[in-house]
């Protein structure tokens, strides 16, 4: 998973050079905001001089879904109040969909936090590593924008085999989707998210209604 931050990294130091901010904006970035998308999409708006309320208000829309992921994230088991301000800090998908999986329910505090810790250094390290050496990738480097795309995409299938067998749940996110890009592209992330709570909420409260046999 850390080496699938390097070339999102180096894609995303490069940029931020290439929009005329110095190289240390990358690893600063990367650092404190630790946000992924929303790093790209603040590059861009921090050189058009968008509005302190316009950033605030994209950083919400776009990251919102940290809400969402705070419903199953394991915090409770992660030790310290240092520990747990950190954990909250660190949350990002990749560690949300490998601390979330059937086999991580026995992780200690210990290795949450280290595997939160190395992704943060994999994703500063390796934006600070692009934005110093970005100049030098040659343009007939293809791919690096496909990266982000790849990685998601393993992910997803991990979190189906840990399903196990149970399709109707990706099948209602994929639906939350498509429903969430056809009535509201602007905000398809949000929409999308509280669709596919709504599906599975509604799927427990008709499940658990069922009547059961003595």
């Amino acid at each position: 998973m850390g080496l699938g931050f390097i070339p999102l990294g180096l894609a995303f130091g490069a940029l931020v050079t290439q929009s005329g901010l110095d190289w240390w904006w990358a690893g600063l970035s990367a650092s404190l905001v630790f946000a992924g998308s929303f790093e790209f999409l603040l590059i861009g708006m921090v050189t058009a001089t968008v509005p302190l309320a316009g950033i605030a208000m994209s950083a919400f829309l776009v990251n919102v879904r940290h809400v969402f992921y705070a419903l199953s994230f394991p915090l409770n088991r992660v030790t310290g109040r240092l520990g747990k301000t950190y954990s909250t800090f660190a949350m990002c998908d990749e560690a949300y969909a490998l601390t979330t999986g059937g086999q991580a329910r026995a992780w200690s505090s210990r290795r949450i936090l280290w595997l939160q810790l190395l992704l943060h250094l994999y994703w500063a390290g390796s934006s600070t590593a692009g934005a110093l050496l970005g100049s030098l990738i040659p343009d007939s480097v293809t791919g690096l924008d496909f990266a982000l795309t790849a990685l998601f995409t393993v992910l997803a299938l991990d979190a189906v085999r840990d399903l196990r067998g149970d399709l109707p749940t990706p099948a209602l996110g994929l639906l939350s989707a498509v429903v969430a890009r056809l009535l509201f592209p602007e905000e398809m992330l949000l929409t999308a998210f509280a669709l596919f709570t709504a599906a599975l909420l509604a799927r427990h409260l008709m499940t658990s209604r069922k009547p059961t046999h003595a």
